[in-house]
């Protein structure tokens, strides 16, 4: 393909990834409207988000498999049209249980328009020269994760569309990208007979979702150290052995065990989840930083998330530029290695009364690092795997991103309500028995209106959770770290010219 005929592809393939990501980030500012709308408590507000992590995560080995087997140009249509139907049942829910069973239907179309980006990415363009293509998919990753709570908000606060329309949005973008894909994605499809996994991608599934439900409800349903912790971990490490067993017999394994002979898939997978673990956890938590700790609106905080998104797109565009031109990569990860290891521990200095302008700046670094990284490990697995393997290997990288981002937001949003918990305590301790009265009544137990408290009582609850979130990157800047010693060992080695 020449150069105008990618780009225009690749619009399509942007298009389907803005949606995507959408989906997952919209309802972030909407979801207490909708939950409360819909008559359904604190356990629907978090399985919400899970179902679509959970399908998010767990389907993308399978739409990998089946892009090394089948027409990637039809599967990603499909995947589309599950995205597109999910969106529009959802935007229809009647309650909690109709929103969480459709949010499934859009994590499964999601987790393969993410997965399958990647691999028709790699399937037009050879490694050589697809640095520069991959920075625009890192562009408007980062474009749609930080946009989508400032659009949620907008939209929620809005008369005359309402939450209705978070769901509703992605619909006519994804249409688009359906349209564009049609008119000008053009690759050969190669027919073989085939015999699809079934099992390996049952367990598989299973393995990860129970994990992941698990790491959800610890903290909240249940103790961390319980009898359903036991139950649930260990039937998620049965299930991942007999995966690995099923795998290795397997005649044409979803997830050939093969691949991580070769050191460059183990060590760019390890660094995937560890950076999932750091960029979702942030791009979370600002939103929550910025209404509660500092009381900005919904649609303030989306603004003030900007050096983010700058960061991350202006190092993703570039590096890839850069790439193309030299041919060298292993420089950029080791660099993006050491960004997000000093942008989390910049982050975890701040506090409610920090200025703005340092806040700014260490976003910027971890945005700036999280670019450097996202699509540049996903380049170096394709460099080195065959042709038959570059599905399974590409969604390896992807599902390894998610898993660690879906751990991530759980496990520290639970820390993240003990944090909170403990500083307001601290912070009652020296008020007057009337304002720690009010101040009780007002955090109850959930999420407190900051705007509609007085002063003294204010200030501790913005403390509270301005400590509490810059807690949770000193949590996380270790794994950035050992994402860093990992990118060190990453060994290069010169990009191929053929894709």
């Amino acid at each position: 393909m020449t150069h105008p005929e990618i780009m225009r592809a690749l619009s399509g393939l942007l298009l389907g990834m803005f949606a995507a990501i959408l989906s997952s980030t919209i309802v972030t500012n909407a979801l207490p409207r909708i939950i409360g709308e819909l008559g359904g408590g604190q356990s629907a507000y978090t399985w919400v988000v899970t179902a679509t992590l959970l399908a998010m995560t767990a389907s993308m080995p399978l739409w990998g498999k089946l892009a090394d087997l089948f027409s990637k140009k039809l599967l990603i249509q499909a995947a589309l049209s599950v995205y597109v139907a999910g969106s529009l049942v959802a935007g229809l829910s009647q309650n909690p249980a109709m929103l969480i069973t459709v949010r499934v239907v859009q994590g499964i179309g999601v987790g393969g328009l993410i997965g399958l980006s990647q691999i028709i990415l790699a399937a037009m363009i050879p490694p050589r020269e697809r640095g520069r293509y991959s920075g625009y998919l890192g562009a408007t990753f980062a474009l749609a994760t930080v946009s989508g709570p400032l659009i949620g908000g907008v939209i929620t606060d809005t008369p005359w569309l309402g939450w209705r329309w978070c769901f509703y949005i992605g619909v006519p973008v994804a249409l688009a990208a359906l349209v564009v894909l049609q008119r000008t994605l053009r690759l050969p499809v190669t027919r073989r007979a085939v015999r699809i996994d079934w099992t390996g991608a049952l367990l598989v599934s299973a393995a990860i979702s129970l994990l992941l439900i698990w790491v959800t409800l610890a903290g909240d349903r249940y103790d961390w150290v319980s009898w359903q912790t036991v139950a649930m971990v260990g039937g998620s490490v049965a299930l991942g052995a007999l995966f690995v067993l099923n795998e290795a017999r397997a005649d044409d394994p979803i997830i050939p065990l093969r691949l991580f002979r070769d050191r460059t898939i183990s060590l760019t997978s390890a660094a995937s989840l560890l950076v999932g673990v750091v960029m979702l956890s942030g791009t979370v938590f600002f939103s929550q930083f910025f209404q509660l700790a500092r009381g900005q609106s919904a649609t303030m905080s989306g603004i003030m998330t900007i050096p983010f998104i700058g960061g991350m797109t202006l190092t993703s565009t570039a590096s890839g530029w850069l790439i193309t031109r030299t041919g060298r990569w292993k420089h950029w990860l080791v660099a993006g290695g050491a960004l997000i290891t000093a942008g989390s521990a910049l982050l975890g200095t701040v506090r409610y009364d920090t200025p703005y302008w340092r806040v700014a700046v260490s976003m910027a670094v971890l945005g700036a690092g999280i670019g450097m990284l996202l699509q540049n490990l996903v380049l170096a697995t394709q460099n080195v795997v065959d042709a038959r393997d570059l599905g399974s290997a590409s969604s390896v990288v992807a599902f390894s991103r998610s898993l660690g981002g879906a751990i991530g937001v759980s496990v520290l949003g639970a820390v993240l309500a003990q944090r909170v918990g403990g500083y307001t305590r601290d912070g009652l301790a020296g008020l007057g028995p009337s304002d720690a009265a009010g101040a009780a009544d007002a955090a109850g137990g959930g999420i407190p209106d900051v705007a509609a408290l007085p002063e003294p009582l204010r200030t501790v609850i913005e403390g509270a959770y301005g400590h509490g979130i810059a807690d949770l990157f000193l949590y996380a800047a270790p794994a950035a770290l050992l994402a860093l010693v990992i990118t060190v060992f990453v060994k290069e080695t010169a990009l191929r010219t053929r894709a």
